[in-house]
């Protein structure tokens, strides 16, 4: 390079004025301070100028008022180019929050909840279900099914704990693998869509009594059974009708409540030989909040048949399922896995033991606004 090659004969001689030069204008009071605050105002042309009476600085006074001139330049230079304080990152609770639901803690309480403003659509897998009895010499029989439970809450009068809800909550049986005993030892295996039941519940408010630090859950309506099996059988053949309740408690820990409901016969529909119906169900459910949108559950449904032979009527299922609420895709979803047990069961052939799978996403409220009005 040529910067390489020059003498030291050149290389002095230039340091020497440009020592002096540069002393000479760092000396500036006005300049120094405009270099220390970028923000001051511009110096004017009569702070830059020397009295010619004064003697010139020498090449020592020079040096040192360079070398002071230089600190001050890098301290404000330091100063002004420095980085702004970083914001503070988001609480990983907001990166959570539904946007009218509130916390993913939050979700999962309502979502315990049958009578909560909140839409949602459980689908609950039987993976797999199996089915024993005294018909069956063999291995337990192995079903695979699935019931699709959306939970559509119609606000109708009122707001917030002062509002009067419709509770519409379809129940769509979804037999995949079904096993169905045609004769003794001797069975076959089904896929269908079941009788799909409708309850039409009416929930009042309850805050005018609800107990300190917690809130009944309560409501009651008709509940329908339509005959929409694809399968002789595995439906009834039959439109049934009857009555449905929800009754329970929640605070922030716990809900525990049942869900009763019965059927009659109504009308036929090529029900043949077939008894007339008369029967029931109940999903009674105890959940236990552990905290950040984790919870403990046992939500088994009884079942009872008035017209099966005695040893037949009754299903008593245990169980207990473990799971979370969290976001995916933004979206809450409430996923529980656990097992249920039949402590009682039909002794020709009924449901033992079952592998549940729940899961639940937050769906879109399409009835915001109560439809006679209130707020």
């Amino acid at each position: 390079m040529r910067h390489k090659q020059l003498s030291k004969r050149r290389v002095i001689p230039a340091l020497g004025l440009l020592i002096p030069l540069t002393a000479l204008c760092l000396s500036s009071p006005a300049l120094a301070q405009s270099g220390a605050d970028p923000n001051s105002p511009p110096p004017t042309l009569e702070q830059f100028v020397v009295d010619p009476d004064s003697p010139p600085p020498t090449l020592a006074q020079s040096g040192a008022n360079l070398s002071s001139r230089l600190m001050t330049l890098a301290q404000s230079g330091a100063d002004s180019h420095s980085p702004p304080p970083a914001a503070e990152a988001p609480q990983s609770a907001a990166e959570h929050e539904h946007p009218e639901h509130g916390s993913m803690a939050t979700v999962g309480k309502k979502l315990s909840n049958p009578t909560s403003d909140i839409w949602a659509l459980t689908v609950a897998w039987g993976l797999p279900t199996f089915y024993d009895g005294d018909i069956n010499l063999g291995n337990p029989k192995v079903g695979l099914s699935a019931t699709a439970q959306p939970v559509l809450p119609i606000p109708l009068y009122g707001e917030g704990d002062n509002e009067w809800r419709l509770i519409t909550r379809p129940i769509i049986p979804l037999l995949f693998r079904q096993p169905v005993p045609i004769g003794f030892n001797d069975f076959d295996k089904e896929a269908a869509i079941g009788d799909i039941q409708l309850p039409l519940l009416l929930a009042p408010p309850t805050d005018s009594f609800n107990p300190p630090g917690g809130k009944w859950i309560l409501a009651g309506g008709p509940v329908f059974e339509f005959p929409t099996a694809t399968s002789d059988d595995l439906g009834s053949n039959q439109t049934s009708a009857g009555i449905a309740m929800a009754l329970g408690y929640a605070n922030e820990k716990i809900t525990a409540l049942i869900f009763p409901n019965y059927f009659w016969h109504v009308s036929d529909n090529g029900q043949g030989d077939r008894p007339d119906t008369s029967k029931g169900s109940m999903l009674y459910q105890f959940s236990y909040r552990l905290g950040d949108g984790w919870e403990i559950t046992a939500a088994p449904t009884i079942t009872y048949n008035d017209k099966a032979p005695p040893a037949n009527k009754w299903n008593v299922p245990v169980g207990i399922l473990v799971g979370k609420t969290f976001p995916i895709f933004g979206h809450p979803v409430k996923i529980l896995g656990g097992v249920e047990y039949s402590v009682v069961s039909q002794d020709d052939f009924g449901k033992r033991a079952q592998f549940r799978l729940n899961i639940t996403p937050v769906i879109p409220s399409l009835i915001q606004k109560p439809l006679f009005g209130g707020r």
